[in-house]
């Protein structure tokens, strides 16, 4: 759900109602039991119509994602606004059309019922969303996206620590009490853990010595427009997804303006690392190249590999000597599918997670619901694991089972897979392809 429909709903609970229409890019989206699944992910109170033939899409005359349409108290049409707009500027406008309505008599204050969905009730996990390894000291760490907080467990899966109290907001201190809202992707360093507070536009870091989190990056609002470089506490961040740490910098996927950034730890200055803000697909110059939200990262060698999420890709930025963007596979925003092979006839479907190791680059191809590798030099690609179908399987090769993976992280022949879906994390053998799910028990 977009932010700024959340405030208005809270503004207006008694005279506004509002409805959501799935209209989906991507035929993984289409079917009811994902929707659900979104919908409980992204905690939507509103009802929500899934548009899976885009009747409604054609009817209304949408072009982009997203659209609000604004109907009178008799249905009609009276206004439409493609992309984001400041809740300030909704608020007003809403406003203003229900005095002029209600001064006409036609707003109905009647409660309104709406079956909501639970989110995810028993799971010890909920929609974990990224994970990270520290092969040094023998650490798992895990986005507990959907409960606000992040685990700090073993290898093997028990769980040591506990980063946020669980319940959504914006505050720094000890564990126990410090919020987070939704967050995604993890860098480790030692006992330091950077975490991209997705819900919150910002980046944190916990200390795992003192039991401390505080926040390095961000305000603690999601930004609106294109933010400028800067003292990264002032930089209002947009959708921050994923983190990679190379040479005292922190890069950050920065999803919501289509571009990566970095954080120098040390002045604690932000600023644009690649691609000028366009949503779509050019390689060249870091600088003036065009991504189209990218949420994952992983470094290897002289390359920061990323998932190109809307343009179903993966691409990499020469980090040195060079200074250039270039795609490994993938070929537009409306190009996707489920298809292995080499270069420009290879199709992902919204591929989410990346890692690399030893010559290849593991890519979570997440609306395919399958783990691939990706041989950089070639510009193969072959599918690993999953059979292509939502589910939870264990097991090997195309008779395992995911539901929209979305993070992955290598420790020694492991490969661990935030299963966001199915609430869980997997476990893969890199020599076997064996895949178990890993028990992680928070406690009380």
């Amino acid at each position: 759900m977009l932010p700024q429909l959340a405030k208005l709903e809270a503004h207006f609970p008694e005279e506004l109602v509002i409805i959501g229409v799935h209209s989906a890019k991507f035929p993984g989206e289409r079917p009811g039991g994902t929707l659900r699944s979104a919908v409980q992910r992204n905690r939507i109170q509103h009802p929500v119509v899934n548009d899976r033939d885009f009747q409604i899409w054609q009817e209304y005359g949408v072009r982009a994602w997203p659209t609000l349409m604004f109907l009178d108290p008799s249905g009609m049409v009276i206004g439409k606004h493609e992309g984001e707009a400041p809740a300030d500027a909704l608020i007003q406008a809403v406003r203003e059309l229900l005095e002029r309505y209600d001064s006409y008599g036609m707003i109905d204050r009647a409660p309104v019922e709406v079956l909501k969905e639970e989110a995810c009730p028993g799971h010890e996990l909920a929609f974990p969303g990224k994970v990270a390894v520290d092969e040094t000291l023998g650490r798992l760490i895990v986005s507990d996206t959907g409960h606000d907080r992040v685990l700090i467990a073993s290898l093997d899966g028990p769980v040591s620590d506990v980063i946020g109290s669980g319940e959504a907001g914006f505050a720094d201190g000890d564990f126990a009490h410090a919020r987070l809202r939704e967050p995604q992707g993890i860098a480790v360093h030692g006992d330091q853990v950077f975490i991209a507070d997705t819900g919150n536009g910002s980046v944190r870091v916990a200390d795992l010595a003192s039991g401390e989190l505080r926040t390095v990056a961000g305000t603690g609002e999601q930004g609106l427009g294109m933010p400028k470089a800067g003292p990264a506490l002032e930089v209002a961040m947009r959708s921050p997804w994923d983190l990679a740490l190379h040479d005292g910098d922190l890069l950050i996927a920065m999803a919501g303006t289509h571009q990566i950034w970095r954080l120098d730890l040390e002045s604690g200055w932000a600023e644009p690392f690649a691609g000028d803000g366009v949503e779509a697909m050019r390689d060249g110059e870091r600088m003036r190249a065009w991504l189209a939200q990218p949420s994952g990262l992983a470094i290897s060698g002289d390359r920061l590999y990323f998932a190109d999420s809307e343009t179903s890709a993966i691409r990499y930025v020469e980090l040195s000597p060079g200074d250039q963007v270039q795609t490994l596979v993938g070929t537009g925003l409306f190009d996707f599918g489920d298809v292995d092979g080499i270069g420009d006839e290879v199709r992902l479907q919204h591929p989410i997670g990346i890692n690399a190791r030893d010559g290849a680059v593991y890519v979570a191809d997440s609306y395919n619901h399958k783990i691939k590798r990706l041989y950089p030099d070639e510009r193969r690609v072959e599918s690993w694991l999953g059979s292509g179908e939502p589910g939870i399987r264990d097991g090997s090769g195309a008779d395992v089972k995911f539901d929209e993976p979305g993070g992955l992280a290598i420790a020694g022949d492991r490969l661990y897979i935030a299963d966001t879906n199915n609430h869980a994390v997997r476990v893969a053998d890199l020599c076997t392809g064996q895949v178990v799910t890993l028990g992680l028990s928070v406690g009380s």
